[in-house]
């Protein structure tokens, strides 16, 4: 039933029958599973708000709390969860009722265990087949299209095969990168590649929430432990278990709790706020920042140990002004979005030259910025099929283009023309190398030049 690679599920049992769920969870336990009791409906409810179980296995006639709220219940706090129904009163009509609440599966007592053991795996069979096939639905979008990241400029198709490589691990990731530049994608693109994909992507933004609340947002609290601590919650690294927590805005953590995230990440064991029981989790860490973490640890305001700890695997996420190649295929993208939510004005594209004045730009806000100039730029121009360059706001009209910015006419005193040549072929080649990430073969490939030709380039026009 478990292995390395499938770790055991997790099942909660519900009947009010106490010797029936003794055997059957004996049973179970043989098989592999880790289960847990509940005898009411009431009980389930409050386990079900303790721990994301991957299983329900719960009697439809329960007193109190019946079946059916229970289903609700776990429904509610997790959609992906496995549900199977049992009762002694099976009907056609509670079987396709409980099917409209999302149950996988209806057995009748009494039953053979093997019955149940089938309904079981044939459940956990066709929610694996699901997820997969979604999977797999979005891996065929397109050739530069992985978990949302569209790109084939050459910073991007590295950074795609980097996420390919590091997704089968499960080391931790550290994403570096501008605001907008779309760092959560690429947390979601890693979890997306990975052993880890049918399990819970959990994201938390450490700067846009309170630092006396992030403690209990991400380890959780129990009843009391400070006001308005009105009920037992599993924190961020709970849901997450099994699967990947992303924490974005990580440079923003305070240092105490930067030391409970440290241990944390150390022992893979935490306790609630207001706790002192141990909980144990299986959570891949993703974290992303936009600040200078080394800079920080020489100021003291990062814990050395931790961005360690963090930066396993460095993963950067190139601006847009360093994937210039990319901005007619991101804004024809967004722009294809649009048209979607508004199928009667039909498929809008960009005229040329509204294309090479948004190239020029530098783009600060990055990918994100993007999005929202083509979102206005597609709004007032209602009806018609293509945007022209007047559409664009007045800070990108406002850029020159390259060939803008070429003089019309040669100064009458005449020009220096090898040196001219020699800045501008400079000028090229470092950019070449910038863009390809130092890496010279990849920059002469760029300039479609033998890569001993680029480094005889170099050497000449360093010595002028």
């Amino acid at each position: 039933m478990s292995s390395d690679t499938n770790p055991p599920l997790h099942l909660l049992l519900v009947d009010d029958e106490e010797a029936f769920r003794d055997v059957v969870a004996e049973r179970l336990a043989d098989h592999g599973y880790r289960v847990e009791q509940a005898g009411t409906g009431e009980q389930a409810v409050a386990r079900l708000s303790e721990f994301a179980f991957d299983i329900l296995l719960t009697d439809l006639r329960l007193p109190g709390v019946d079946g059916r709220q229970v289903l609700e219940e776990a429904f509610a706090r997790y959609p992906d969860i496995i549900a199977v129904v049992i009762t002694g009163f099976g009907t056609v009509r509670e079987a396709v009722d409980v099917t409209r609440l999302g149950a996988e599966g209806f057995i009748t007592k009494p039953f053979q265990f093997e019955e149940l053991l089938h309904a079981l795996s044939t459940a956990v069979e066709k929610r694996r087949l699901r997820s997969e096939n979604a999977y797999l639905r979005e891996q065929l979008r397109g050739r530069f299209h992985l978990g949302g990241i569209i790109g084939q400029a050459v910073p991007v198709v590295r950074m795609l095969e980097l996420i390919q490589t590091v997704a089968g691990t499960s080391s931790t990731v550290l994403i570096t990168g501008e605001t907008g530049t779309g760092k959560e994608l690429a947390a979601r693109a890693i979890h997306d590649a990975s052993p880890r994909r049918q399990q819970r992507f959990m994201a938390i933004n450490c700067s846009a929430i309170p630092e006396t609340l992030l403690e209990a947002e991400l380890f959780g609290h129990v009843r009391g432990a400070f006001t308005g601590a009105v009920a037992n919650r599993q924190g961020r690294l709970e849901q997450a278990n099994r699967g990947t927590l992303f924490l974005d805005e990580v440079g923003t953590m305070s240092l105490p709790l930067q030391v409970k995230l440290l241990r944390t990440i150390q022992s893979r064991e935490f306790e609630r706020v207001g706790e002192s029981q141990t909980v144990k989790v299986d959570v891949r860490i993703i974290a992303a920042t936009n600040s200078d973490l080394k800079q920080m640890v020489v100021d003291g305001t990062f814990r050395e140990d931790l961005y360690y700890r963090l930066n396993v695997i460095p993963v950067h996420v190139p601006a847009l002004r360093d994937r210039r190649s990319d901005v007619p295929l991101l804004a024809q993208h967004f722009l294809d979005r649009l048209s979607q939510e508004s199928p009667a004005r039909g498929r809008v594209t960009i005229a040329q030259d509204a294309q090479q004045a948004l190239m020029a730009y530098h783009w600060p806000g990055n990918v994100r910025q993007l999005e929202n100039v083509m979102e206005r730029a597609f709004a007032l121009s209602p009806g018609r099929a293509q945007l022209e360059l007047a559409d664009l706001s007045d800070e990108i009209l406002a850029t020159p283009s390259q060939a803008a910015a070429e003089p019309e006419a040669l100064p009458t005193a005449g020009v220096d023309f090898d040196a001219l040549v020699a800045q501008f072929e400079y000028g090229l080649i470092r950019r070449a190398v910038e863009q390809g990430g130092g890496n010279k073969r990849v920059a002469a490939d760029l300039l479609k030049i033998k890569r001993t030709t680029l480094i005889e380039k170099l050497k000449r026009l360093e010595r002028s």
